[in-house]
């Protein structure tokens, strides 16, 4: 029996990745740009265990439905964003749904119910944007990729979740964009930094004119480049340094700033609090980045071992730690266990999660009174609370650090079981 390409479904609930769920005679149907109680026909694609269905036409709209505010969401299929057509009251509770429901189903821990703090700024947020960089034969394409064929890149117009000054100056690097590398393919991004706006580059494997883009785009403080198959490389470099200063005086650059500086300071500040709730003494905070959270916990007093393997960004915390307190350039896999013990330990990984051996110290560590995790992948998180089965989850809070899209930042408070 073949089974059918099209059919009628109540979308309930919002995936992971932002698409709409809905059921087929038991099987999962994932439904891009729908929201939860909207009643849609859809042709059907079978991949397994599940299904992909493609909107043919809206039966019924959901109370939660509105109209997105980007013409690019609609006209040009933008990936960027994946919620822009739902209301944000909606947005923060499928976040809250995703969570929960990968903690209880990946991770198989009872959750608590998951509050989702909302951003002070639903618009014009991202400090940061990153930009698909394709020549055309006749000029630079410099825009983001459709969500249903991810190797197609438009041109950006506009971005409406992104700060205007952001916008303004990838404008610039468009104007200036014969200055780039000659490539097919190149990815570049801009982020505001308290020294102005870096410019990273990503590709190619000569630039002679790095000095003339920037130049010609005087925004920029710092330029990037990342050849292909290399390291990166500081080209350009404005930031105002006295000269002969050490390198730990400069502040470190783009890569190590939240893109959503207000929501950033509300989760900074949570998880100091849940830190210091437990009144530690010493405390590991790993993936450490530019230390904001280490600095400031050892201004509270706690004898504080930070890791990271930037050598830059240690540096720049070694140089504001106090005495006492260190900070170690390493992979956190590597140092974690030389490290312990500690009365707390925070991660903050990227979103592929710990290393399954950072999971495996903790595990049979002894010491912690807490472990705060910082998840901006929930999946991940919820595998990774699965791998220490000695913890218990006593707190989720969510940030929604990504208005308009499906990603949301979560802080994990993980204490021992009591035996």
């Amino acid at each position: 029996m073949v089974a059918p390409t099209h059919a009628r479904l109540r979308v309930d609930s919002i995936a992971a990745g932002g698409d709409g769920v809905a059921r087929h005679d038991g099987m999962a149907v994932f439904v891009p740009r729908t929201a939860p109680g909207d009643l849609v026909d859809v042709t059907l694609e079978f991949h397994g265990r599940f299904a992909r269905g493609s909107v043919v036409s809206m039966v019924e709209s959901s109370s939660s439905r509105i109209a997105p505010s980007c013409h690019h969401y609609t006209r040009d299929r933008c990936g960027g964003c994946q919620l822009q057509h739902m209301t944000y009251e909606s947005q923060l509770r499928a976040k809250s749904t995703i969570v929960r429901d990968a903690i209880q189903r990946i991770g198989k821990r009872e959750a608590p119910s998951v509050t989702v703090v909302p951003s002070p700024a639903p618009w014009r947020y991202r400090t940061k944007l990153t930009l698909a960089l394709r020549w055309s034969g006749e000029g630079w394409i410099a825009g983001l990729h459709r969500f249903d064929d991810p190797n197609a890149v438009f041109q950006l117009e506009q971005c409406p979740i992104t700060d205007e000054r952001v916008v303004h100056i990838w404008r610039g690097i468009v104007a200036a964009s014969s200055s780039l590398p000659r490539s097919r393919r190149l990815r570049g991004a801009v982020r505001l930094t308290r020294d102005g706006a870096s410019f990273l580059l990503e590709g190619g494997t000569q630039w002679p004119r790095a000095r003339e883009l920037a130049d010609r785009v005087p925004e920029l403080t710092t330029v990037w480049w990342e050849p292909q198959g290399g390291r990166r490389r500081l080209m350009m470099d404005r930031r105002d340094t006295p000269e002969g200063a050490p390198a730990e005086t400069k502040t470190p650059d783009a890569s190590f700033a939240q893109v959503n500086t207000a929501a950033a300071e509300l989760l900074h500040a949570h998880v100091i609090a849940v830190a210091m709730a437990h009144a530690p003494v010493t405390l590991i905070d790993a993936y450490a980045g530019a230390g904001a959270t280490a600095i400031a916990l050892a201004e509270h007093g706690v004898r504080v071992t930070a890791i990271e393997l930037d050598p830059a960004a240690a540096r720049w915390v070694a140089a504001h730690l106090p005495s006492g307190s260190t900070s170690l350039v390493a992979r956190v896999e590597d140092a974690l266990d030389e490290a312990l013990p500690a009365d707390v330990v925070i991660v903050n990984p990227p979103r592929a999660g710990v290393d399954e051996r950072v999971a495996s110290s903790l595990q049979a560590a002894t010491a912690p009174r807490a472990i705060v995790y910082v998840s901006c992948n929930p999946a991940t998180l919820a595998r990774d609370v699965l791998r220490m089965p000695r913890y218990r989850v006593a707190s989720l809070t969510s940030f929604d650090m990504f208005p308009q899209t499906a990603h949301v930042e979560t802080v994990c408070e993980l204490v021992p079981e009591v035996v």
